[in-house]
C-alpha cells in the first residue's frame, strides 16, 4: 500500500520525533532506521523541501523536525513523498460506470478512507508516545545500536536515552 520512500519517510520523521531539539546526521538516521544513506538523504532533501524538517551541513550539522511533533501528521508525511489517493471514477474507465463505483472499487476506496482518515489523525507525538512492548516507534526489537549524536543525545535500541 505504501512505497518504500514513503516508509523511510515515515522512519526518518518517527526518529527525529524522539531528538525534537538536535541536530541528527544522515549518517545516524540511516543507521537507526536500517534505511540506505544515499537513498535517506534524497527522503530527506524532500522532507526539506516541503518544511517538515530544517538541515545544517557540515560538521556538526544533520537534521531535525521543523516543527513539534504534535504538529506534524502521518498523512502530512505521506503527502510529502507520495500520496494516497482516493478512487473517485471507475479505475477501468467503463463509461457507463460515472461517478457509481462498482463494490470491488468502492470497497477499496474505503479502505483508502480510512487509511486517510487515521493517518490525519495521528501525529509523530502520539505515534512516539504510544505504549508498547518495544518501548520504541520502529519494529525492530533486536536492534542494538547505542549512538552518540553530537555528544549530548544517546539513542539506545532506537530510543532516545538522555
Amino acid at each position: 500500500m505504501f512505497s518504500q520512500t514513503t516508509e523511510y519517510a515515515l522512519r526518518a520523521m518517527s526518529c527525529l520525533a524522539l531528538a525534537p531539539d538536535q541536530l541528527v546526521p544522515t549518517t545516524t538516521l540511516a543507521a537507526m532506521t536500517k534505511v540506505p544513506t544515499n537513498y535517506l538523504a534524497k527522503v530527506l532533501q524532500q522532507l526539506a523541501a516541503a518544511n517538515m524538517i530544517t538541515g545544517r551541513r557540515g560538521v556538526g550539522g544533520g537534521y531535525r523536525l521543523a516543527r513539534p511533533a504534535d504538529s506534524i501528521t502521518l498523512l502530512e508525511i505521506v503527502n510529502t513523498v507520495g500520496t494516497l489517493q482516493r478512487i473517485t471514477t471507475c479505475p477501468l474507465g467503463l463509461p457507463n460506470h460515472g461517478p457509481n463505483l462498482c463494490p470491488l472499487h468502492r470497497s477499496m476506496d474505503n479502505a483508502a478512507a480510512a487509511v486517510i482518515k487515521m493517518f490525519d489523525g495521528v501525529t509523530l507525538k502520539n505515534l512516539i508516545d504510544q505504549p508498547n512492548s518495544l518501548n520504541k516507534p520502529l519494529c525492530d526489537a533486536r536492534a542494538t545500536q547505542d549512538i552518540t549524536v553530537h555528544g549530548t543525545l544517546r539513542v539506545r535500541n532506537g530510543v532516545a536515552v538522555g
